[in-house]
C-alpha cells in the first residue's frame, strides 16, 4: 500500500515505520527532517513543515494515498488543517489520540473504548478529546475515513518508562538509581500501570491500515500486563544491577509544588490504576499480542541507553529539585513527629 506518515520518527511511530518498510509498502514520511537518520532505505521523505499549509499542499500536489497516519496532531486546529489537506487524498486517516483522555478519576479500573473521555486535570488530554470529536464529526458529515487510536504509555529503546521525571526525560532518574541515590516514586508505588513496547504497538497499528472495518472506529492499543510502579522501578534497578532506593511522595503534593506538570501527568494519568481491555483491537487484528514483557522491555531499553551516550540527557535542574523535595518532605515529617 501507499502510506504517508505525518511525523514517523517518534517514540510510537518509528517502530511502525520500520515494520511497514520491512513489509515492502510504499511509505512516505512528511516531516522537517530533524530525526530522519537511520531510516530504512526504501522509506521516502517529504521535507516540509506541515504548519505551513500552502507549502505542504504544493509538495503533495498530485499524490494520493491508501492511508495517512497523523502522529503529531495535538489541537483541533491541526486536524482542521489535515482535513483540508487530505480529504480528497486518502482512503483512510489514522489519528493518534491518547488513552490519558479517559475519565479521571476512573469509576472502574477496567478501561474499554466505551469508557467516557473526561479528564479535568490535563489540558493535553482534553485537547485530544476535542480532536477526536472534530474527526468523528468529519466522518459522520463528510465521510472522511477516520480511524482513531489511543495509545497509553508507549516506550522505545531510547527512553525508559517512568512516572516522575523532569523535562530532560528518563536518564537523570536512571543515573540516580545507578548511583544508589533515592528516587521519587509517586504515591506508595502500588497503583497499577501498563507500559507497551513500541514494536508491539506497531503490529496492531499496521493491522488497521487498509482494513475497512476500522473506518469510523476507535481502538486503544496497549499491553495486557499490569504492574505496580514499584515493580517498574524495581525492574530498572535490576537491569542496572543495583538496589532501588525509593522515596515515596504523594501525587497530590508533587502536583501542588507546581514546578512540573504533575497535575496532568500524575493526577490526570499515571497515579490512577488502570487495566486496559484490548478485546476490540484483537478482534480486528488477531495477530496482535504484546510479546515483550515490561521486565524484558525495560532490560532491553536500559542496556541500549547505557550503550548510547546520545540518549543520556543530563537534567541537573531536576536532579537538584529531587534533592530539595526529599529534604523538604523529611523536614515536614520531623516537624510532624515533634508536634
Amino acid at each position: 500500500m501507499k502510506v504517508l506518515f505525518i511525523g514517523g520518527t517518534g517514540t510510537i511511530s518509528m517502530a511502525i515505520t520500520k515494520l511497514l518498510a520491512g513489509q515492502g509498502h510504499e511509505l512516505y514520511l512528511l516531516n522537517r527532517g530533524n530525526r530522519n537518520e537511520g531510516l530504512p532505505a526504501n522509506v521516502k521523505t517529504i521535507i516540509a513543515d506541515i504548519s505551513n499549509e500552502e507549502e505542504t499542499a504544493a509538495k503533495l500536489e498530485g499524490m494520493n494515498f491508501d492511508c495517512v497516519g497523523e502522529f503529531i496532531g495535538f489541537v483541533p486546529a491541526q486536524l482542521e488543517r489535515d482535513f483540508r489537506l487530505f480529504r480528497d487524498k486518502t482512503k483512510q486517516f489514522i489519528y493518534i489520540s491518547s488513552a490519558s483522555a479517559y475519565q479521571k478519576p476512573p469509576k472502574g479500573y477496567r478501561i474499554t473504548e466505551e469508557t467516557p473521555l473526561e479528564n479535568p486535570y490535563w489540558e493535553y488530554s482534553r485537547n485530544k478529546k476535542a480532536c477526536e470529536e472534530y474527526l468523528l464529526e468529519r466522518y459522520q458529515k463528510d465521510g472522511f475515513p477516520v480511524t482513531i487510536v489511543r495509545p497509553s504509555h508507549t516506550y522505545d529503546e531510547r527512553g525508559i518508562p517512568l512516572g516522575v521525571h523532569g523535562n530532560g526525560g528518563s536518564w537523570q532518574i536512571v543515573k540516580r538509581i545507578k548511583e544508589g541515590k533515592p528516587v521519587i516514586i509517586h504515591g506508595d508505588g502500588t497503583s497499577l500501570w501498563t507500559i507497551t513496547h513500541n514494536s508491539d504497538f506497531a503490529v496492531a497499528y499496521a493491522g488497521l491500515i487498509g482494513n475497512p472495518k476500522a473506518i469510523g472506529e476507535i481502538f486503544h492499543i496497549t499491553s495486557d500486563e499490569s504492574l505496580s510502579w514499584n515493580e517498574i522501578y524495581g525492574a530498572i534497578a535490576d537491569a542496572l544491577g543495583v538496589t532501588l532506593k525509593p522515596y515515596y511522595v504523594s501525587s497530590r503534593l508533587l502536583a501542588d509544588l507546581g514546578d512540573y506538570d504533575f497535575e496532568g501527568s500524575l493526577i490526570g494519568d499515571k497515579a490512577n490504576s488502570v487495566v486496559f481491555d484490548n478485546s476490540k483491537i484483537k478482534s480486528l487484528v488477531p495477530e496482535f499480542r504484546a510479546k515483550i514483557s515490561a521486565r524484558e522491555g525495560i532490560r532491553m531499553t536500559v542496556e541500549n541507553v547505557l550503550a548510547h551516550p546520545e540518549y543520556q540527557t543530563e537534567d541537573p535542574e531536576f536532579d537538584a529539585w529531587t534533592d530539595r523535595v526529599i529534604e523538604a518532605v523529611e523536614k515536614m515529617k520531623k516537624d510532624f513527629r515533634q508536634g
